[in-house]
């Protein structure tokens, strides 16, 4: 709500400015923000108060900025004087070509891919982690492939209810059937309670035995 409430509000800004100065074309520059700027683009691309007006709107590389902003060795670093550095390179023309618009219907598409993608690689990492830690404390589980799937609904309730594999060795049969029947609602709870025993059967044995 904040951002296209600021976004609205820029609109009319720039109206303003066009309107008192009699003026028909503005030039609109920001930094470029990976996808954080698109929107803001999007908006002013597409919004309806500023299409009787010719607008260009350039996204800027901020090592161009930067370079650019060396001129002015005595200004402070903020968003103000970030601002008149922009503005400042539109003025002297040293950025002429405008941000390539021609495929942003899809752009909202290409972002959601972006973030599927990396949200993806970090579930794999974190699985990693997992399995290297659930190694530690249940070696067994991961030779003796007890569960199909490690982070079954079943398989995780096991990791989190019992803190060791002694634990899972020496509780009731029963009890571990019924256990796994409630937090799985598997359908063999007894098949797999008796591989969960039998796997942890190895880490239990003692090593005078």
């Amino acid at each position: 709500m904040q951002c296209g409430f600021a976004s609205v509000h820029l609109v009319k800004r720039i109206l303003s400015a066009l309107t008192s100065h009699f003026l028909d074309t503005v030039l609109i520059g920001l930094e470029a923000t990976s996808v954080y700027g698109d929107n803001l683009v999007y908006f002013l691309r597409e919004d309806a108060v500023l299409a009787p007006f010719n607008r260009k709107i350039h996204v800027l590389n901020p090592k161009e900025v930067k370079k650019f902003k060396e001129f002015y060795n005595d200004l402070p670093k903020n968003d103000y004087v970030d601002a008149f550095v922009i503005a400042d390179c539109l003025r002297f023309g040293r950025i002429n070509k405008e941000v390539y618009m021609g495929d942003y219907h899809y752009k909202a598409l290409q972002n959601l891919a972006r973030a599927r993608y990396f949200a993806v690689c970090n579930i794999v990492k974190e699985k990693q982690r997992f399995m290297n830690v659930l190694f530690k404390k249940y070696s067994a589980f991961t030779q003796e492939k007890v569960f199909s799937d490690t982070f079954s609904n079943t398989a995780l309730a096991i990791y989190e209810e019992f803190e060791s594999a002694e634990a899972l060795a020496n509780m009731d049969l029963q009890e571990l059937t019924a256990f796994i029947m409630e937090k799985g609602k598997n359908r063999f709870p007894d098949v797999i309670a008796k591989a969960i025993q039998k796997a942890v059967e190895v880490l239990t044995i003692s090593p005078k035995r």
